[in-house]
C-alpha cells in the first residue's frame, strides 16, 4: 500500500477480510488516490450472504425486539460518538462541505437507527374476528416476520443517509444485510462495521462487499440465489438491470431511481423564499441529489425577476476545500461524472440554449486544480421537448422556463418519465391543494424543499420507482405479513 493511502476491505462476520483484488479511490477534490479498496469477486460475496444467512438463523433470531430495538439505539450513539471520524470519510469520499455533512448526513444516518428502532415497537397489525358455521367463531390476526437476507446497493451522493435509511429498518425488522456501496463511496460503510462490533451487533447481521456492478459485487449480490431481496437508490438503468436479476427467483424489489424534477414558481409566491429554495434544490451537493431540481417553471409575470434573483443567488455560491466555512459547493463525485454532465452543458448551447450563468469548469487554485469541479449552471430559451428538459443531468443546473396558466405547467410538468418530487411555491392554498395533487410525482413540497418527516412515505411515481419507504411503509417491504387463523 502507498504511503498516506488508506486501505479499505470487505466486512463479512464481523471481520475485516481483503480480497486480492484492488481498485483505487481518487479525491473528487483533488483527483489524488486516497484509497485502495478491495474489490469483491464470487467468493467474497458468497461468503457475505452465508453468514447473513447463518445470522439470520441463529443469534439474531433469538434477540427479542426490544432487545434487538436497544441494539439498534446503541448502534445509534455508537455513530456519534465517532461523529468526527463519519464526518472525515464522507467528506474525504464525496468532497461536499463539511457545513453540509456535519448537518445533514452524520446526525442523519444515525437517526435512522433511532427512527424504525421505534417504528417497529409501536406499529401494528391487523386482527379480524369471524363467524363460523358451528357458531363458536375465529379469530385471524398477522404477524411480521423478516423478508431474510436482504441485499443493499447504495449510491454515492449521500453514502451514510441513504445507506442507513435501508439497513436501520432491514434490521430493525429482524433480517440481515449485505451491503454493497457505491464504489465512489467506501469509506463509512466499512466504519459502521467497527461501530456493529463495538456495540455488539452479532457477527453476519451487517456485512459489506465493496466493487462494481457488472461482473462484481453489484452483480455477484443481487443474482445470488440466498438473497430475498434487494433494494437499490440509484440510477434508473442500474435499477431495471437489478429487477431482472430479482426477477430469478421472483424476489422483491425497492427501487428508488432516478428523477427530473421540476420546482414550479407562482407570481403570488414570496419571492425570498421561493428564491432560497430553488437554489437549494438546483445546487446542493453540487446537484447531485435524486430529488433535486433541474426544471424550473416560472409564472411570466415573476419571469424575469426571479431569473435575475436566482442568477445572483447561484453566482454568489463558493466553491473550495470542505473544511472552508465559506465554501458553498464542492465537486462532483469524479471526473467520470464531470464529462457526463458537461456533455449536457455542450449539449444545451448546441440546441441553442442561452447560458444564464456557468456552463464550464472553474478556475481552482493549487491541489483543487486536479478535482473535477464545474459551475453552477442555469439555462433559458430552451422547450420542454429538449434533453436538457427531459433527461436525468445530476449536476448543477437547470433549465428555466416561463409558463401562462396553472393547466398548462401541470400539463408540462408530468411529461415526463420520471415522477420523484416537485417543489410549488404559491401563497394561494387552494392552488397548493391543487397542484400537489396533480403533478404526478410521490413526494410534493409546498412552499419548501428538502424537508423529510421520516415517518412518511418516500419513493417516486413512473420510472423514478417501486415502492415506498419511510415509517411503517419501510416494513412492508423488510416483513411479509403471516396470518394466523385460530378456530375457537
Amino acid at each position: 500500500m502507498r504511503h498516506g493511502v488508506k486501505k479499505i476491505v470487505h466486512f463479512i462476520n464481523g471481520e475485516f477480510v481483503p480480497s486480492t483484488r484492488i481498485f483505487e479511490k481518487r479525491s473528487p477534490l483533488t483527483g489524488e488516490v486516497i484509497a485502495e479498496v478491495a474489490e469483491a469477486g464470487r467468493a467474497e460475496v458468497d461468503a457475505a450472504v452465508h453468514a447473513a444467512r447463518r445470522a439470520l438463523r441463529g443469534p439474531w433470531a433469538r434477540l427479542t425486539l426490544a432487545e434487538r430495538s436497544d441494539l439498534l439505539f446503541a448502534v445509534a450513539d455508537g455513530i456519534m460518538r465517532r461523529f468526527d471520524d463519519f464526518l472525515a470519510a464522507e467528506v474525504a469520499d464525496t468532497g461536499k462541505p463539511v457545513s453540509l455533512a456535519r448537518r445533514l448526513d452524520i446526525p442523519r444516518g444515525a437517526a435512522n437507527f433511532k427512527v424504525f428502532a421505534e417504528t417497529v415497537k409501536t406499529a401494528a397489525t391487523e386482527f379480524f374476528e369471524m363467524a363460523t358455521p358451528d357458531g363458536r367463531g375465529a379469530i385471524n390476526y398477522a404477524i411480521r416476520q423478516p423478508v431474510g437476507v436482504v441485499g443493499v446497493i447504495c449510491p454515492w451522493n449521500l453514502p451514510l443517509l441513504l445507506m442507513t435509511w435501508k439497513v436501520a429498518p432491514a434490521l430493525a425488522c429482524g433480517n440481515t444485510v449485505v451491503v454493497k456501496p457505491s464504489e465512489e463511496t467506501p469509506q463509512t460503510a466499512s466504519l459502521l462495521g467497527e461501530v456493529m462490533n463495538a456495540v455488539g451487533v452479532p457477527p453476519g447481521v451487517y456485512n459489506v462487499v465493496h466493487g462494481f456492478g457488472p461482473d462484481s459485487a453489484g452483480e455477484f449480490l443481487t443474482s445470488h440465489p440466498d438473497v430475498d431481496a434487494i433494494t437499490f437508490t440509484g440510477e434508473t438503468r442500474t435499477g431495471e438491470v437489478i429487477m431482472k436479476a430479482a426477477a430469478v427467483g421472483a424476489r422483491p424489489v425497492s427501487l428508488e431511481m432516478g428523477g427530473k424534477n421540476a420546482a414550479i414558481v407562482f407570481a403570488d409566491c414570496d419571492l425570498e423564499a421561493a428564491v432560497e429554495g430553488t437554489l437549494r434544490s438546483c445546487f446542493a451537493n453540487c446537484g447531485q441529489v435524486c430529488l433535486g431540481t433541474e426544471r424550473v417553471y416560472v409564472e411570466r409575470p415573476l419571469f424575469d425577476r426571479f431569473l435575475v434573483a436566482l442568477k445572483r443567488g447561484a453566482e454568489s455560491l463558493r466553491l473550495g476545500w470542505p473544511e472552508d466555512p465559506e465554501t458553498s459547493m464542492g465537486p462532483l463525485i469524479s471526473h467520470e461524472h464531470r464529462e457526463k454532465v458537461l456533455s449536457y452543458y455542450r449539449k444545451a448551447v448546441a440546441l441553442g440554449a442561452e447560458v444564464v450563468t456557468g456552463g464550464g469548469i472553474p478556475e481552482m487554485p493549487g491541489r483543487l486544480a486536479g478535482g473535477s469541479w464545474i459551475e453552477p449552471t442555469l439555462w433559458t430559451g430552451l422547450g420542454d421537448d429538449t434533453p436538457i428538459a427531459r433527461e436525468e443531468i445530476f449536476g448543477p443546473c437547470a433549465l428555466v422556463m416561463p409558463f401562462d396558466a396553472e393547466e398548462d405547467v401541470i400539463a408540462r410538468a408530468n411529461d415526463n418519465d420520471y415522477g420523484l418530487a416537485t417543489a410549488i411555491w404559491t401563497t394561494n392554498l387552494a392552488r397548493a391543494h391543487r397542484m400537489a395533487r396533480s403533478i404526478e410525482v410521490g413526494l410534493a413540497w409546498v412552499n419548501e424543499w428538502f424537508l423529510r418527516d421520516l415517518r412518511t412515505p418516500f419513493g417516486g411515481a413512473k420510472r423514478s420507482g417501486i415502492g415506498r419507504e419511510g415509517g411503517v411503509h419501510s416494513l412492508e417491504f423488510y416483513t411479509e405479513l403471516k396470518n394466523v387463523c385460530i378456530k375457537l
